[in-house]
């Protein structure tokens, strides 16, 4: 009987590089995260202006108006794109 041995890694986890498996290298998770984080802490700014027009809304400085909040979230969403362009978030 021959014992045929192949030279290399047992398992694709000891790699992290395999192209067949569904784990990931750990840059690309990384950076996966850093502009998650990234996007997100860019995003602050208009998330504040969208916390201060509800605010306004609830204690009547502003008309309670669907119309309204439909204008200010789309010019709150354009300036967003405009400013922050490919780090600008998507819903």
């Amino acid at each position: 009987m021959v014992k045929v041995v192949i030279a290399g890694p047992k398992t694709s986890e000891s790699t992290g590089f395999a192209c067949d498996s569904t784990a990931q290298p750990a840059v690309v998770n990384s950076v996966a995260q850093v502009a998650g984080i990234t996007m997100d802490v860019l995003g602050l700014p208009f998330d504040v202006a969208r916390a201060q027009y509800a605010r306004a809304v609830q204690v009547g400085l502003l008309e309670r108006s669907m119309l309204a909040s439909r204008d200010f979230s789309r010019a709150v969403g354009a300036l967003e794109q405009l400013t922050l362009g490919p780090w600008a978030r998507h819903v």
